[in-house]
């Protein structure tokens, strides 16, 4: 696997990169930094996946709805999606 290293740091072209992607891989979760290049220049770096945070409820507590409006049955919806009930 040709490279050129800088410290902790691997650049492959792409048709290396498909060969070696396990390998690949491995380097980069011990903590190396891997990229890919085409025709020398390089466009991707190989990062270990980090999962976003998911926030629900931000509005929780700031709100105030009346509960009422939205029980039952909205006729005009209805219509909307059965047609006329006639």
């Amino acid at each position: 696997m040709a490279n050129y290293r800088g410290g902790m740091s691997i650049q492959v072209n792409v048709l290396e990169a498909k060969t070696n992607l396990s390998a690949l891989i491995a380097k980069v979760l011990e903590g190396e930094r891997v990229t890919i290049a085409r025709a020398g220049t390089p466009v991707v770096d190989l990062v270990i996946h980090r999962p976003r945070a998911v926030t629900l409820g931000t509005l929780a507590g700031t709100l105030d709805v009346d509960v009422d409006t939205f029980d039952g049955v909205d006729p005009e919806i209805n219509e909307l999606f059965y047609g006329d009930p006639e």
